[in-house]
């Protein structure tokens, strides 16, 4: 109970800005909040706060700390929720990121729903093709797409996907319809850059097994909605998801070649760091997003 006294009271200090301030919002006097600090300071062995008479302010151990105790507290105040008056209710903060395009279109226009069934849960939502750093960058939870590297995160399915390889029928007039995976060589290929989160390249089944190919050509791009247009205006070929394209195809916008060679579907994921116990405003979330993404009506509205 000390320890988390200690913990409650330096998070009272940053938020409220002074050791004065915690005792005054607390009722106690303020020799009692040093004598905390103190505590909490000897018992880790590290300096928190740097105390003048004018200001406080926090070591770089101290930042780290305290977002940790934060977040320590929030996930507490979550449990205790869960439990009271026996019904699940969830509180706290929830950081997510997603990759732009998807995030767009499959994960943005679902937060505003999950916040109306739990209105103490807040959001932040990060949407980039780069690969985010979940446990240095302090995010909650990933939504990728695609195959996934080795890690220590945990990945729960949510659905299926499948890509294909598309062009403008502009460009296949201009420069010819590969036969098979291994002519794209000679074509225009706009792939996304290293910065981004299709590390494995394209994949095809060629003779029965699995190939990876990594397609070159003038164009590259960190954002895959750029890839997108670039395609539809007849850059060159691309390798999309189907959820990206299908509208076009259907349009004539834009033909699958290479179809024959398709790889099987990867997955669309939720990520997150391994940890014993999941805030429940986290498990919900995935759960929330499993069950509209497990709904094939959803796709095909979608």
């Amino acid at each position: 109970m000390d320890r988390l006294k200690q913990i409650e009271t330096l998070v009272a200090v940053a938020q409220r800005g002074s050791l004065t301030a915690a005792a005054r919002a607390e009722g106690v006097a303020p020799a009692v909040i040093g004598r905390r600090i103190d505590a909490l300071e000897k018992r880790l062995g590290v300096k928190l706060l740097i105390r003048t008479t004018r200001r406080i302010s926090f070591t770089h151990e101290g930042s780290a700390f305290l977002e940790d105790g934060q977040r320590l507290l929030a996930d507490l105040a979550s449990a205790e929720a869960s439990v009271s008056a026996g019904s699940i209710k969830a509180s706290g903060h929830l950081r997510i990121t997603a990759p732009a395009g998807f995030g767009r279109r499959h994960v943005a226009p679902l937060v505003p729903r999950f916040l109306a069934e739990h209105p103490e849960v807040s959001v932040s939502l990060n949407l980039s093709d780069r690969v985010v750093d979940l446990v240095n960058e302090g995010y909650d939870c990933a939504i990728r797409v695609g195959d996934l590297g080795d890690s220590s995160l945990v990945s729960v399915r949510l659905a299926d996907n499948r890509r294909l390889c598309v062009a403008a029928p502009a460009y296949l007039r201009r420069a010819g319809v590969p036969q098979t995976p291994a002519e794209l060589v000679r074509h225009e290929c706009l792939t996304l850059s290293s910065e981004a989160s299709q590390t494995r390249g394209w994949a095809f089944m060629v003779d029965g097994a699995p190939t990876h190919l990594r397609p070159r050509g003038r164009l590259d791009c960190s954002d895959g909605q750029v890839l997108h247009a670039w395609c539809l205006a007849g850059m060159g070929i691309a390798w999309r998801s189907a959820w990206e394209v299908e509208r076009d195809v259907a349009a004539g916008r834009l033909a699958v070649v290479l179809d024959e060679y398709a790889a099987p579907a990867s997955g669309i994921y939720a990520v997150f760091a391994q940890r014993k116990h999941l805030p429940l405003r986290l498990r919900l979330w995935i759960d929330f997003v499993k069950r509209d993404y497990g709904d094939p009506t959803y796709w095909a509205a979608a």
